[in-house]
């Protein structure tokens, strides 16, 4: 028989994976602009006009290359969420590449590509701009040259190995888990060798200069990330899963009948013989999960591991169905993928109006899970509640700014209590004539004051009593119109005068909530 990989792209199955990816690219361009943007979204796009090394709450490769797609593609829900969208049809071309390199048949790299087609983390990465939207496809690209190296026994992988982690930790420093998991792998394996060749350590030194310039800044800014994750565990924000809730959330997250598929390739990477070169993938898994799990971590961080998990059970189940020569059984098994992924798709696809996906939402055998315990309150699962209610936020300042005469304008500024809010008057305020915010959240309390001297300002979601400690004259202008969907609602518009604390500057360093 010819070897999978020498076949053509007709013989492969790879010409029908890149239907699947064209598929996954109309879906979600096609319902990519149904709601509004969402908080997160603002904060990468206003993070990319400040370009810098690094932010309080990421890296810069997403705010970076958001700027670059809105500067080419003009701004729209469409242009922000293009490279989310992309993202995942490449994340669905490497996925059947990696299955093909597991020995998968045609069924097997077809199959791999509609369960990650179906996936809801896969599909949720698709629709929305986040720092989670290149993980699968940078995760996978590492374990793809990591297999490669495996195969072939050329260590001269494992340099590009370095390359694409080094970027991957400039999208999101959890990709570290990744390759914590896979050195681990490695050690208790006997593809441990590798780990003695020098292409092993020039990859490695690859990573470790790509994210250096991100280090650098870290250390010149005291350690943002790091403060900000210790402000977060300590401030008991998240939900803490045991590691049972963990492992439920992996099968939501997956899709309970894809799960079947993953389960299995974990299983048969750790102990089949046809995958004993790639064992190490196997630990790579439980070392990966169980680190998550003691990190406290949310349940989508272990996300992007799946794709090479459920491209090794599908090999397995298309050999076991030739074994046993019932070969109805594959388009059966295709077919319940396809039903089954459109029965939760509008979980994390925008497909339905808010209100039909509330009523939809209440018929579902189980909860969706919510990851903060502030969003337990919300109507909406939070990737769709916090993408209403900005226009309604803008709408409010600009009552309280058009309050301030013209003459005073100038030196009067904008002040949000979150990236959220600071990011909605920054991305919508300016075709209303609205300066942009400053804030003390995340990365603008970096951005300082700019200039303003403090004596006056609209501020945004705060008490009254609160404001008269800094200000002589406090102006209650009212309430932002209320949106029944969003997860931040009627947020409270002063207008203060006559600063108490000197200038602005003074207490800025006070105003900083890293949280």
């Amino acid at each position: 028989m010819e070897r999978p990989e020498k076949q053509g792209i007709w013989q492969n199955g790879m010409a029908a994976v890149m239907v699947i990816a064209a598929f996954s690219f109309v879906l979600h361009m096609i319902f990519n602009n149904r709601y509004n943007y969402f908080r997160d979204e603002f904060d990468y796009i206003i993070c990319g006009r400040h370009l810098a090394w690094g932010y309080v709450d990421q890296p810069p490769l997403v705010p970076v290359l958001s700027r670059i797609f809105l500067a080419v593609f003009g701004v729209s829900l469409r242009a922000v969420r293009l490279m989310p969208v992309l993202a995942i049809s490449a994340t669905i071309i490497l996925s059947g590449m990696i299955a093909r390199e597991l020995g998968g048949k045609k069924f097997a790299v077809v199959l791999t590509a509609l369960v990650v087609l179906v996936a809801p983390i896969y599909l949720s990465n698709g629709s929305l701009l986040t720092s989670n939207c290149l993980e699968p496809l940078l995760w996978m690209g590492c374990v793809y040259f990591a297999i490669l190296a495996a195969k072939r026994n050329e260590p001269r992988y494992w340099l590009w190995f370095g390359v694409v982690a080094g970027v991957g930790i400039q999208e999101k420093y959890s990709i570290a888990v990744l390759g914590f998991g896979i050195v681990i792998g490695l050690l208790v394996t006997a593809q441990r060798r590798f780990l003695w060749t020098k292409w092993f350590w020039i990859g490695g030194a690859a990573a470790f200069l790509i994210f250096l310039p991100n280090l650098i800044w870290n250390v010149a800014n005291d350690w943002p990330f790091v403060q900000l994750m210790h402000n977060i565990k300590a401030s008991g924000r998240d939900v803490v899963l045991s590691p049972w809730q963990y492992f439920t959330q992996q099968i939501l997250m997956v899709h309970p009948v894809n799960a079947i598929l993953w389960i299995t390739g974990v299983i048969a990477l750790l102990v089949a013989p046809r995958f004993r070169p790639y064992r190490f993938l196997g630990w790579a898994y439980l070392i990966a999960f169980a680190t998550f799990v003691a990190l406290k971590g949310k349940g989508y961080y272990l996300g992007p591991i799946y794709p090479v998990y459920l491209a090794a059970g599908a090999v397995v189940i298309d050999d076991g169905i030739d074994r046993i020569r019932q070969g109805w059984l594959k388009p059966a098994i295709a077919t319940l993928l396809v039903i089954a992924g459109a029965w939760l798709a509008p979980i994390v696809v925008p497909i339905l109006p808010a209100d039909q996906f509330i009523a939809y939402m209440d018929k579902l055998p189980f909860k969706v899970p919510r990851n903060e315990h502030s969003h337990e309150r919300a109507a909406l699962p939070q990737h769709y509640s916090d993408q209403f209610g900005w226009d309604e936020i803008v709408s409010g300042v600009l009552v309280a700014w058009n309050r301030i005469p013209a003459g005073e304008r100038k030196e009067c500024a904008i002040f949000a209590q979150d990236y959220g809010q600071a990011g909605a008057v920054d991305f919508l305020g300016p075709k209303f004539g609205l300066p942009p915010a400053l804030s003390g959240h995340q990365s603008w309390w970096l951005w300082g004051p700019r200039g303003y001297s403090g004596n006056c300002m609209i501020v945004l979601d705060d008490s009254q009593q609160q404001l008269e400690k800094y200000y002589d004259r406090v102006e209650f202008v009212g309430l932002t119109p209320d949106n029944p969907y969003a997860l931040e609602k009627q947020l409270t518009v002063f207008i203060c005068h006559g600063f108490k604390q000197g200038t602005l500057a003074d207490v800025w360093p006070r105003l900083k909530k890293w949280r």
